[in-house]
């Protein structure tokens, strides 16, 4: 039974999201430990207390759900006797999640990783003036068709298709007025359903690039292994194992479209059967049924749901 471990994104932040795991399990209060100090400051505070309003803020959401991630996979080594180079066949994540898929398979530290997506948020943050740049989910739209509705909508300004989710869930994003023309455009093509999201800035399109710039430079301070287990990259939809085009990878990342649908395709022609999403919320798991027909996926972020797993192995 080929396996694939997947690490979530933006949004599927949750006050209180593994504290559960951080009370039970000295494993898993290490790794909330090692980001607080990384951070030099107490974000398992905002993580397990909120307010909400705080942790969604870009620059505190990517690290939380890394740190949340880390901690359930350290928590997976310790009572299951998971071991990612034996049991995986790759690792995945959607976007900020390719860093906690990185970070499992000893890319990097925990440390590391809490600081790049520290600085990757507020990059992100930063490349944009908060109202000038916009996203939006369109639903009923294959990817052609929303990447072609992106372009038409664009008009002199910048429009892309941001990510390809699957189950015909395509995110555009860009500068405001032209996302609003697309979300116009999509509604009189068919789109069962088009709507501007909730985001602080407009990510994975062109105006992300000073953020890409930002993040070429710190990826050039840390240290960067070869992963235990080769992950399947956003932006290209296939699996990288070599450092220096890991880092590429995320560089470009910033800019491009989070290839997730053809990623978990990937997968699946590869082989893989199980999908365990790792971390908090349950985005993933909902997408890969989506995508990969006969598969099975499940999250784990509970101690009851690292149980389940640990039950499932005997």
């Amino acid at each position: 039974m080929a396996a694939a471990f997947i690490f979530p994104g933006q949004g599927s932040q949750t006050v209180g999201m593994g504290k559960a795991l951080y009370d039970e399990f000295a494993v898993a209060r290490a790794v909330f430990d090692d980001v607080d100090d990384a951070l030099g400051a107490k974000l398992s505070a905002v993580i397990f207390e909120g307010p909400i309003e705080t942790l969604t803020l870009t620059e505190n959401a990517q690290p939380a759900l890394m740190a949340v991630s880390l901690a359930a996979m350290r928590v997976l080594e310790a009572e299951a006797g998971l071991d990612l180079k034996r049991d995986a066949q790759f690792v995945a994540g959607h976007s900020l999640g390719e860093y906690s898929a990185l970070a499992a398979a000893g890319t990097f530290s925990v440390a590391d990783t809490a600081r790049l997506l520290r600085t990757r948020g507020q990059a992100m943050q930063k490349a944009v003036p908060v109202g000038v740049g916009a996203m939006a989910a369109l639903i009923g739209l294959e990817f052609d068709a929303a990447a072609a509705l992106a372009a038409e909508a664009a008009q002199g300004q910048v429009c892309q298709a941001a990510n390809d989710n699957g189950g015909g869930q395509v995110v555009v994003s860009g500068d405001k007025a032209a996302v609003e023309r697309a979300v116009e455009i999509a509604k009189a093509k068919g789109a069962k359903r088009a709507m501007l999201l909730p985001v602080s800035a407009p990510f994975h399109c062109a105006l992300m690039a000073p953020a890409a710039d930002v993040m070429a430079e710190a990826l050039a301070q840390v240290k960067v292994n070869a992963p235990a287990v080769p992950v399947v990259a956003n932006v290209r939809a296939s699996a990288l194992s070599e450092p220096a085009a890991i880092v590429t990878a995320l560089i470009e990342q910033v800019t491009g479209t989070v290839r997730w649908r053809e990623s978990v395709a990937y997968m699946a022609q590869a082989g893989v059967t199980s999908f365990y999403e790792v971390g908090a919320g349950k985005v993933l798991s909902g997408l890969v049924k989506r995508i990969a027909d006969g598969a099975t996926s499940s999250a784990i972020g509970t101690p009851g749901d690292i149980a389940t797993f640990k039950a499932g192995r005997n």
